[in-house]
């Protein structure tokens, strides 16, 4: 948007500062509806002098980018720039004027916006619906751009506005008048009319902060989306780009494992984390288990681990820190009364309850005592999986024998799904409640059934010529439920052995180890793959991985050649091939909840391996230094659960 010659020639004149428009986000109250005072555009007939009285002599530039090798329109640019210094605060003593924006506006000879974008701004602000309605016309939108949705959001401000204000009979005539004629589905609306006598109870029903909140502005937002960006620029442009460019260098940060408002993120590099920040040197071994340890599992505050083995017992770890925040190791609690070794477990969400599964058995434990309060024998077969509800109700269980069992927090039954389509390997609920994902080994009619499949091994000595028969007559399957209605949303066949599954926290993302050797990301929305991890070994073994980092962008995984594999999630780069375990699988890894530096990994060789940040300094002696070796008391030869130093 350009000056005008005569525009240009007359920022020699007087300046009119009334004619001048503001910022283009209220400074005043970044809360309120409206402006105390009138404000418009500049630039089409009114200039600035600056403060020594001189005019502005317009600087004229060759080409029309910002610069020779880049496409940015300079034209786009400047006018963001301006728009800018209007937003940051530079404003003179002469009301809403930016002296500096106006300058800026002169010597590029461009402008940030027509006086008919800030009238239509104000009329949305003040409240003016019949001006602002008029106004969209000569904005340039059409009914190919939307012109009678952007009519529909103004006439339900005005129509939620009159009901707030109790005017009742004229919130009714915009209903009938000028609402329903739009074909817009408005039973929700005249429900608000309906139900809605006290302005309160209105707001909440309609998520809507009324026409002292920020209602207006909101609204102008959304009518933003109907009306060329290159007339109307939307709010603050500048800081959603930098917002964006800062999105962009976080998700590619291969390392990035903090917070975002903990990170000061500057404009003149770009961001780049410290390897060091990250959780890469074992610090604890721990050791009391006497034979394989298959699975682990982290209290939801950080400072329980529970980890379950072959050898018939689950242990519960307890980790506190000492007055030099040094990590200290003990395992609190040794759970015994399984008949069998032990699979699954689970912490409830206030981790007073521990959940674990022992063939078909699944057993509830008080996590402050160590206590068997209740023994279940429903499931036929393996249970293969325990998932807590994320409100903690209750919990899930899926087995080999094809059933998902629904249980409150006492052990009860409250639903069953029946017998499922698929032998479930895993389970995972979405963490915003909506869906049951489930993995597992459908059989077709005419197939044999692979009673070699246990809740161990995928196949065996033996069974391996059994799991090849069956696979013939089978397939492995992704199956979603809707977890209201228990209706499947999708089944996908995928190749390959199935042996866990995890959910991302924005519940997007579907985590799934995959024999042979391969690790795949489920985009659950699209219902596509995004991306496979390899490099780790997986083929006989039920393998688990698991989201890591503060934000999950980290995908580990164990592997059956005893190392801990890391992943980048969204580049798909391998982080870091961690040794420190010996002979055997390493079965399963979690990182810790709340500790975003530290994760556990456990294996066949008996152990549970801590790993966390290299201390400073990294001491290169470490790896001789003789390792904790925890008895069932909890008692150490080199120090009751101290950390490694």
């Amino acid at each position: 948007m350009r000056l005008t010659d005569s525009d240009h020639n007359s920022l020699s004149a007087s300046p009119d500062f009334s004619a001048l428009a503001g910022p283009s986000t209220d400074h005043t109250n970044g809360h309120s509806n409206g402006f105390t005072s009138k404000s418009a555009t500049n630039g089409t007939g009114n200039g600035v002098l600056p403060k020594n009285g001189k005019a502005i002599a317009r600087v004229s530039l060759p080409g029309t980018t910002l610069y020779d090798d880049t496409p940015v329109d300079r034209e786009e640019y400047v006018r963001l720039v301006i728009q800018s210094l209007r937003d940051v605060g530079y404003i003179a003593q002469f009301g809403n004027l930016s002296e500096s924006a106006a300058t800026l506006e002169a010597e590029s000879g461009y402008i940030m916006e027509e006086a008919e974008v800030a009238d239509f701004r104000q009329c949305i602000l003040d409240g003016l619906w019949a001006k602002a309605e008029a106004a969209l016309i000569r904005l340039g939108v059409s009914e190919d751009d939307g012109l009678w949705d952007a009519k529909f959001l103004i006439s339900q401000q005005k129509y939620l506005e009159l009901l707030e204000a109790k005017k009742t009979t004229s919130a009714l005539h915009v209903l009938r008048y000028e609402l329903a004629p739009l074909n817009v589905d408005s039973d929700q609306l005249h429900t608000f009319f309906l139900m809605c006598s006290e302005s309160e109870d209105l707001r909440q029903r309609a998520g809507w902060d009324g026409a002292a909140g920020s209602s207006r502005r909101q609204l102008l937002n959304n009518l933003q989306r109907h009306i060329p960006s290159s007339i109307m620029i939307p709010q603050r442009r500048i800081a959603t780009l930098l917002s964006q460019a800062h999105a962009h260098q976080q998700q590619y940060c291969l390392y990035h494992n903090t917070p975002s408002d903990s990170i000061s993120f500057s404009l003149y590099t770009d961001h780049n984390c410290d390897k060091s920040a990250f959780p890469q040197v074992t610090t604890t071994i721990l050791q009391v288990h006497s034979d394989e340890v298959w699975n682990l599992e982290w209290s939801h505050d950080g400072l329980q681990l529970a980890t379950a083995s072959k050898d018939k017992t689950a242990i519960i770890w307890r980790l506190s820190y000492d007055a030099e925040l040094r990590t200290q190791w003990e395992p609190h609690l040794i759970l015994k009364d399984h008949p069998y070794s032990v699979g699954c477990l689970a912490w409830s969400k206030d981790d007073s309850m521990l959940l674990s599964s022992t063939e078909n058995l699944i057993k509830l434990w008080n996590a402050k005592t160590g206590v068997c309060t209740k023994t279940l024998d429903i499931h036929r077969e393996t249970v293969t999986a325990l998932a807590w509800l994320p409100d903690g109700t209750g919990f899930i269980s899926g087995g080999l024998d094809r059933n998902i069992v629904l249980w409150d927090i006492e052990g009860n039954i409250r639903d069953k799904w029946g017998e499922t389509g698929i032998r479930i390997t895993d389970l995972a609920i979405t963490p915003d409640f909506s869906c049951l994902v489930t993995v597992g080994m459908q059989h077709l009619p005419f197939g044999i059934i692979n009673e070699g499949i246990t809740g161990r091994e995928v196949q065996s000595g033996d069974a391996a010529a059994a799991g090849a028969a069956a696979a013939r007559a089978s397939e492995n399957r992704m199956v979603i439920y809707d977890l209201t209605t228990k209706q499947i949303e999708s089944s996908i066949r995928l190749e390959g052995e199935l042996t866990s599954v995890k959910i991302s926290q924005d519940s997007r993302f579907a985590l799934i180890n995959h024999a042979p050797d391969e690790i795949h990301l489920w985009d659950l929305d699209t219902g596509r793959l995004s991306r496979k991890y390899t490099g780790q070994r997986q083929g006989r073994h039920v393998i688990r991985s698991c989201f890591g980092g503060y934000d999950g962008n980290f995908v580990v995984s164990g592997s059956e050649d005893s190392n801990v594999y890391i992943w980048h999630r969204d580049t798909g780069a391998l982080l870091e091939v961690l040794a420190g375990h010996g002979e055997g699988s390493v079965n399963s890894v979690a990182w810790n909840p709340t500790n975003h530096r530290m994760f556990a990994s456990c294996s066949d060789d008996h152990t549970i391996r801590i790993w966390e940040t290299p201390p400073e300094p990294v001491i290169e002696e470490s790896s001789r230094l003789p390792r904790p070796t925890f008895t069932e008391n909890g008692n150490s030869a080199n120090g009751k659960g101290k950390t490694r130093q």
